[in-house]
């Protein structure tokens, strides 16, 4: 009979345990809903109007966080076919035309009624820096065009413009910090703490005209128009930045076929140390003289054509690629090159684009030492171009003939240009993405102009409203003393079951 007791009412407590339980659950779900419930995205659209070619990027966010940090995804990279808008000049409806593709493709991946409200933005770099030198009413035409197509589609278009060198460096510099979270991070307890000066870490990058190192020197930045002062997340920052003009890859291997050309005793011929042995072109001397990088003799003929041959010699190719560069500095001075200052490079740096594409190509973009790297190019520039094409019988014809050259270039533009050494070397990590996010200026220009990243360190980061967490504490409290008073009178009943046996 005590037995039987004793089991009632063990079963009973443990069925009001169960209920209370299941209560209090119910009930911290109720106060949590809203927290778990999937907010509305925001999208943004960048393109990236490069001298060589066009991408559109697509990027979305949790709409209630504009001014938190690490929260930008990127939806999808969309390449435009065809080459820069630049290269449209002569035919700018065609440079809008070209753009629709991808504007097609983001429509489909924006909810319909979401699509006004997308700010959308052109950003073009030295390709058409290089084209409103030549031609400003040209660029003009080519802008007006690609606002026409993008105009066509129901977006917050903001314009197209123009970025400046020290912008494209800037604004690289933002995209890989905001995703590495060293700007601001948010810790466990919600406060949004900024992490060491030395996190910070600098940019690299390569693209078809122009070149930009980016970094957060140890030193007062002497010239001002290398510096660039930023307000991010309630921190001041006096970054150094640069843009090398006409020396991005294509501009610069053009340079250096031009420089070939002046040096040869055959003005009809060019030996080229950096092609393969067995490689031979024709070209014509517009074709090599067509752009603001390069300089032409005093009396070009434009038709004359010219014959390029390979000779595959990769310390003839290292010299003759040193010959673009002007190594000096001033007195007392630091410098990189052409006599522009630079500090001393400092803390790890990000190289990106045309940096990575490169040296992945020849998988060394995993940390490889110098020395390794030396050879690898080395022995790359020493294949015949017979044997290049059985290796590699997919790759462009043009981008397998200048592996070597493009290769060599970066060499030289990181250790002798920007003065990284042995040891410096490995603080250089070459990457495409970040979490996800291919890495370049278009995020950070677009967090820059739709301000989400504030001048002043965000709020505290908090899940629930205090009361609902006060009543949470609450609840469970009350279950903990009634879990303890219910043991407490099983126990006693168990002891006196056991004392009445006696």
């Amino acid at each position: 009979m005590q037995t039987r007791l004793l089991r009632a009412v063990g079963w009973s407590s443990v069925a009001i345990l169960g209920v209370l339980g299941v209560a209090v659950f119910l009930l911290i779900l109720t106060l949590t809903k809203d927290a778990a419930l999937p907010t509305r995205n925001k999208y943004g659209l960048v393109f990236d109007a490069g001298s060589t070619h066009t991408a559109l990027y697509i990027y979305r966010w949790p709409a209630d966080k504009e001014n938190g940090t690490g929260i930008v995804s990127q939806v999808e990279a969309c390449t435009v076919p065809g080459s820069g808008i630049a290269s449209y000049a002569d035919n700018p409806a065609k440079a809008g035309a070209i753009l629709k593709p991808c504007l097609d493709k983001a429509m489909k991946m924006i909810p319909a009624e979401q699509q006004r409200d997308t700010p959308t933005y052109l950003g073009a770099t030295a390709g058409m820096r290089l084209l409103r030198e030549q031609n400003s009413t040209k660029a003009e035409q080519v802008f007006a065009e690609v606002s026409k197509a993008i105009g066509e589609y129901p977006v917050d278009f903001r314009g197209a413009q123009i970025l400046t060198g020290n912008e494209e460096g800037s604004f690289g510099w933002i995209t890989i910090n905001y995703l590495l979270e060293t700007l601001v991070k948010c810790s466990f307890t919600g406060e949004w703490t900024h992490p060491p000066a030395e996190d910070v870490v600098g940019a690299l990058d390569l693209g078809g005209a122009s070149t930009q190192i980016t970094f957060l020197p140890g030193t007062t930045i002497d010239d001002s128009s290398t510096r660039s002062l930023l307000r991010l997340y309630g921190a001041n920052y006096s970054i150094y930045t640069h843009s090398y003009l006409c020396y991005g890859q294509n501009q610069a291997l053009k340079m250096l076929m031009a420089s070939l050309h002046q040096g040869s005793p055959s003005p009809q011929q060019i030996s080229h140390p950096c092609y393969p042995t067995g490689y031979q072109e024709n070209i014509t001397m517009s074709d090599l003289y067509n752009s603001p990088c390069v300089h032409a003799p005093s009396t070009p003929s434009p038709a004359q054509v010219l014959t390029v041959t390979g000779t595959g010699d990769p310390s003839a190719c290292s010299t003759a690629i040193q010959k673009l560069f002007n190594f000096t500095c001033g007195a007392n001075r630091t410098c990189g090159f052409n006599g522009v200052y630079q500090p001393p490079v400092r803390g790890q740096f990000f190289a990106f684009s045309g940096l990575y594409h490169n040296l992945h190509f020849l998988n060394l973009t995993g940390g490889q030492s110098l020395s390794l790297v030396n050879d690898t190019i080395g022995q790359f520039c020493i294949i015949s171009w017979e044997k290049m094409q059985e290796e590699f019988p997919t790759m462009n014809r043009t981008h397998l003939r200048d592996v070597c050259a493009a290769s060599s270039y970066i060499l030289t533009l990181l250790l002798q240009g920007y003065k990284f050494n042995h040891t410096t070397w490995l603080d250089i990590h070459f990457v495409q993405q970040v979490t996800n996010v291919d890495v370049g200026w278009t995020l950070g220009y677009m967090l820059n102009l739709t301000n989400m990243i504030p001048s002043e360190t965000p709020q505290r980061v908090v899940g629930l409203h205090r009361s609902n967490w006060v009543a949470a504490t609450v609840l469970l409290a009350v279950m903990l003393i009634l879990i303890f008073c219910l043991l407490t009178v099983i126990c006693c009943q168990k002891n006196s079951s056991g004392y009445e046996s006696l």
